[in-house]
């Protein structure tokens, strides 16, 4: 399980590092208390966490956003997890905050550093879980490489604090039952009722 960011006390809290903040908090959760993803491994922080009898390996590459397919690829090759084992976390402009999608396969959506694992892994046949960033005062035409630079505003926050909980649900049940079950539960819009 990779969470997609850049390192450092600079980018903390920023749209980009969404996928950072997501498998922090799955992780926090799976441990029952806070993780130790504090081992560098394949140019990445890593730790170990269990979901039921399921060991997981939760990852956050150092690397640099347009760089996270080499950390990604090293250690793929290192533990021996095929691309459909795999889930990539990552922030997305195309989608409102507050919403999540989890997809099998696909493009990445000019999403840098899930193109940079597409393009290492030489397949976009790779589960993703996106995380919608476009806030309220998102502008058409705006430098996406400043917005995503951007932190949440107060108003947003409790939208993106529902998302990464969901978020975390769905990487439970994509460890537990697989990402057709992920994508059936959680790809709906945050006010739709799952009853209906």
């Amino acid at each position: 399980m990779v969470g997609l960011g850049n390192p450092g006390d600079r980018y903390t809290g920023t749209r980009h590092n969404v996928g950072f903040d997501v498998v922090q908090a799955f992780a926090h959760k799976a441990a029952g208390g806070p993780p130790r993803l504090d081992r560098l491994d394949c140019r990445a922080l890593t730790g170990r966490v269990k979901v039921g009898d399921r060991p997981v390996i939760v990852a956050r590459p150092q690397t640099y956003m347009n760089a996270s397919g080499e950390s990604v690829k090293g250690l793929a090759a290192k533990y021996d997890v095929g691309p459909e084992r795999l889930i990539v976390v990552s922030d997305d402009t195309a989608l409102p905050v507050g919403t999540i999608r989890l997809r099998r396969s696909g493009s990445s959506g000019g999403q840098k550093g899930l193109q940079s694992v597409i393009d290492c892994f030489g397949t976009n046949a790779i589960p993703r879980l996106r995380l919608g960033v476009r806030g309220e005062n998102f502008q058409l035409g705006e430098p996406i490489d400043t917005y995503v630079l951007s932190r949440f505003s107060k108003k947003e926050r409790p939208a993106v604090d529902g998302a990464i909980a969901s978020a975390c649900d769905a990487l439970t049940v994509f460890v537990t039952e697989g990402i057709d079950a992920a994508m059936n539960r959680f790809n709906r819009l945050p006010e739709e009722d799952p009853a209906n």
